[in-house]
């Protein structure tokens, strides 16, 4: 009888233990879906090829984005490249502080979710990536829901994982300078 009760006892807790689980892993992998799409459009000159920056294609739809991926103290993102300073790349001057920004100042742009709205401004982050790690002030959102204006100096709309970091950032995780543009890293708010 005590193994019975034994056993019944032993299923009932992995019962739970899976039912726990699989609550835990939907929890950590709730995705980030599309909300829309815009159409791209040609600029009216030339468009701002700073830093390697894309360019709207005329007609082509660009996903855009309400929401990034959940943040964690591990948080993955792709780390490109942005000027913050007059008549580069980044357009207009930055959101948090509506300044522009040096090229030798640790800033980012986050994704829209992230930004949330600007509820980061001003604050720092931790970027990990080629085996080193800065610290950053949060200055500006790199839009997710918008793009291919004169606003976002016809760009498409930033993917919702996106960490735009100054010339600084890049140089202070000793990354050369023929890769800069695009890597994966994981930050967290610091």
């Amino acid at each position: 009888m005590s193994r019975k009760v034994c056993s019944t006892v032993s299923l009932l807790v992995c019962s739970l233990l899976i039912v726990t689980d699989s609550f835990i892993v939907e929890a950590t992998t709730k995705t980030c879906k599309p909300s829309g799409k815009i159409k791209g459009k040609k600029p009216p000159g030339e468009c701002n090829r700073d830093h390697d920056s894309d360019c709207c294609v005329e007609g082509k739809l660009y996903d855009i984005y309400k929401c990034s991926p959940e943040v964690s103290n591990h948080t993955k993102a792709t780390l490109t490249l942005n000027g913050f300073d007059s008549g580069e790349d980044g357009g207009a001057p930055s959101e948090c502080d509506n300044k522009y920004h040096k090229d030798s100042e640790l800033v980012v742009a986050l994704s829209t979710g992230w930004f949330n709205n600007k509820k980061r401004c001003l604050n720092f982050i931790n970027i990990y990536g080629n085996g080193k790690s800065v610290k950053a002030k949060v200055v500006d959102e790199c839009d997710s829901t918008m793009g291919c204006d004169a606003d976002h100096s016809y760009q498409p709309p930033c993917d919702n994982n996106i960490v735009d970091a100054s010339d600084a950032v890049w140089k202070a995780l000793g990354v050369p300078e023929d890769q800069w543009g695009g890597m994966e890293v994981y930050w967290s708010d610091a």
